[in-house]
């Protein structure tokens, strides 16, 4: 039978079923779904009661602008070395093992396109956090020690002419022009896609698009 999102609400419960926090990554390429599937995931696993979910986007650790620049990686900005690997991994772990008090997660605006420092908090009461973003399975550098410190990472995977659509009007939403969020997409987005897409095997569960038939905008 085909994959349901309530057969994902039946699996991302089933996680946190001891008292352990159980940490559940979602990946795939830009444009996936990623976000919306988390927010989704979310909102409906804490609609019945007291919240016990978290999100924490792996977004709050793009270096800054300024950091960027010193870099000379501004131009690719989204690229693995463009994010904080480590730091992202030490939150994770923070997560796993200090379940006792708050954890406070760096957030992401996208308007400005920065990251913003302590903008989400995470409660004891939190037995299962949802994290998403596009390097979850990797297995480069500090990349490498995020994978061991999630329970499950599901792939999210899209058709590739709707991933693109999807991401185009993404940029476009948050302030390129429709030529330039084109080659954005076609250029810099697309060369880490296909990067991405080389770690699919390694995911617990692709999810397919029939999987998510409650996307509205791009993730």
């Amino acid at each position: 039978m085909p994959l349901t999102f309530d057969d994902l609400l039946t699996r991302a419960r089933a996680l946190a079923r001891d008292e352990r926090r159980a940490l559940l990554g979602i990946a795939g390429s830009p444009g996936a779904g990623k976000s919306t599937l988390a927010e989704h995931l979310v909102r409906t696993l804490n609609a019945d009661g007291p919240p016990w979910v978290a999100h924490v986007p792996m977004d709050g650790f793009h270096l800054a602008d300024a950091e960027l620049d010193r870099l000379g990686r501004r131009d690719r900005k989204g690229a693995p070395d463009t994010f904080d690997a480590a730091g992202y991994a030490a939150l994770l772990r923070r997560l796993r093992e200090e379940g006792d008090e708050v954890v406070y997660a760096p957030g992401f605006e996208r308007v400005l396109e920065q990251p913003l420092a302590g903008a989400i908090p995470v409660e004891p009461a939190a037995r299962l956090v949802v994290t998403e973003g596009n390097y979850l399975l990797l297995g480069q550098g500090s990349w490498a020690r995020v994978r061991p410190l999630l329970d499950e990472v599901w792939f999210c995977a899209l058709d590739e002419e709707e991933r693109i659509r999807r991401l185009v009007a993404r940029h476009e939403e948050f302030g390129k022009g429709h030529e330039a969020a084109v080659a954005w997409v076609l250029g810099t987005d697309q060369r880490n896609a296909e990067l991405i897409e080389t770690t699919r095997e390694r995911a617990d569960l692709v999810v397919p698009p029939g999987a998510l038939p409650l996307l509205r905008r791009p993730a």
